[in-house]
């Protein structure tokens, strides 16, 4: 009998009965203090996440300032239509796709291997100085770095020019040429920003086992083969996780830095979705034509961020859900 008891009270705290919505105030009523620190953090997503989405209506109106969002005219897709079928549709969507499609198969490996090199390192001082000057950059702002970018690729007092003259080349008009914009935007974004993606990464190795790599010693594995087979499969989670984030923003280029790059010489490669709705939404007051082409901006993100999660679920690989 007592054995009988004892198994029915272990059954029932491993599947609790399902109770209605009573149950569910009394649980809450019980962790009442966790509510109230979830609320400001919800309150805020609601605010400037859900309900801003209300707004997204316009993309499917006329709209009006004097007649709202409900009292405009409904167009349905029409200003999608204009969008896809304009003439510079295809040159916005190759220029965005170029720059990110770029950066990420160049960037995106940069702060791995950095992360790989620093963890190597036996000193942990010059550890700890090598991590401190990769991921200072970070903290330096972008219309500081543009500024910078201005200067040392200037085609007459660049230290850049400066020396391509020494060396009795010509100078180069750096920010006024299409086929430089590329290049100076991807490698400015990669010293910028590769030592704090790495953060991630070092935080990711140090949670590898060291007695994986105290074994690999005793074999005699070199530092090249331990980190093949021990810290990148190790970090490979992490990697994916952030592939498919990064896969996600394919089409979200940085808007600050690409207009306060951007001149009216290097257009044919600078201007990219973001900037023409920045162009046509507030300097020309466009608002529902510029809301369908974020919107269309936004939902091409959004299957190419299903498709690939999809992919790396199937693929046995770590996901997003």
């Amino acid at each position: 009998m007592t054995t009988q008891t004892t198994r029915e009270t272990r059954n029932a705290r491993s599947h609790p009965p399902r109770g209605g919505i009573a149950s569910h105030v009394k649980r809450m009523k019980r962790s009442w203090q966790l509510y109230v620190l979830l609320a400001p953090a919800t309150l805020l997503v609601l605010v400037f996440k859900y309900w801003p989405m209300y707004g997204a209506q316009i993309a499917f109106r006329n709209y009006n300032p004097a007649d709202g969002f409900a009292g405009s005219p409904w167009v349905g897709l029409e200003h999608f239509s204009r969008f896809v079928t304009s003439f510079q549709f295809e040159r916005l969507l190759a220029n965005t796709l170029t720059v990110n499609a770029l950066g990420l198969l160049i960037a995106f490996p940069v702060p791995i291997v950095l992360a790989l090199i620093v963890n190597q390192l036996q000193s942990e001082r010059f550890k700890k100085f090598a991590q401190t000057v990769l991921y200072s950059p970070s903290f330096i702002s972008v219309v500081v770095v543009v500024g910078m970018i201005h200067l040392l690729f200037s085609p007459r007092s660049g230290i850049v020019n400066n020396a391509l003259v020494a060396l009795g080349s010509e100078p180069i008009f750096f920010m006024g040429s299409p086929d430089w914009f590329r290049p100076l935007y991807i490698g400015s974004d990669i010293w910028q920003n590769a030592g704090f993606s790495m953060i991630v990464y070092l935080a990711a190795l140090t949670a590898i086992d060291p007695a994986l790599h105290e074994a690999a010693r005793v074999d005699g594995a070199s530092k090249w083969q331990r980190i093949k087979h021990i810290d990148i499969p190790g970090i490979l989670p992490v990697i994916t996780i952030l592939f498919i984030l990064a896969i996600g923003n394919l089409f979200n280029l940085g808007f600050e830095k690409v207009l306060l790059m951007q001149t009216d010489l290097n257009l044919p490669t600078s201007e990219v979705i973001q900037t023409y709705v920045y162009k046509a939404g507030l300097q020309q007051a466009q608002f529902s034509y510029s809301a369908a082409i974020g919107l269309f901006n936004s939902l091409i993100n959004l299957v190419l961020l299903l498709t690939f999660n999809w992919i790396a679920r199937r693929a046995g690989q770590s996901s997003l859900w």
